[in-house]
């Protein structure tokens, strides 16, 4: 496994079993996919990259970011807004728990952004989550 991968897992469970989140969008639709049209709502784990942090010689810490991608059909921005919001509650509730040998130090909402559709009847965020990964 990667360290993008672990990422991936313990940012799907996170947000799965984080009621704030679930209320906004069903758990069935927090996805990792690439097929369109989304379900709407619904949060589409996206593109990422990762850095290798450079000060540990065993080259064990990466810094690993990951986009997540909010899907609204709505006329304006408030609810993916409000998607966005509860994904920065559900990471800052603390530490995501250890997968498959795989540690996180720290993880933060590096940024937000917020999109119309071209289609004029969606909007859509996405949030990146940067967090430092260290493999045991």
């Amino acid at each position: 496994m990667s360290p993008e991968i672990a990422l991936q897992k313990a940012v799907r469970t996170r947000l799965v079993l984080t009621e704030e989140v679930v209320a906004l969008v069903p758990a069935a639709s927090i996805l990792d996919r690439n097929q369109r049209p989304n379900p709407r709502p619904s949060v589409i784990i996206g593109e990422g990259q990762s850095v290798d942090e450079g000060d540990s010689i065993g080259r064990s810490l990466t810094r690993v970011y990951a986009d997540l991608h909010i899907w609204v059909k709505e006329p304006s921005t408030e609810g993916s807004k409000s998607i966005a919001g509860a994904i920065r509650n559900a990471v800052r509730i603390g530490r995501f728990a250890g997968v498959d040998g795989f540690h996180f130090a720290d993880c933060r909402i590096a940024n937000t952004r917020f999109l119309r559709d071209p289609d004029g009847e969606t909007s859509h965020a996405v949030v990146t989550v940067e967090a430092i990964v260290e493999e045991i």
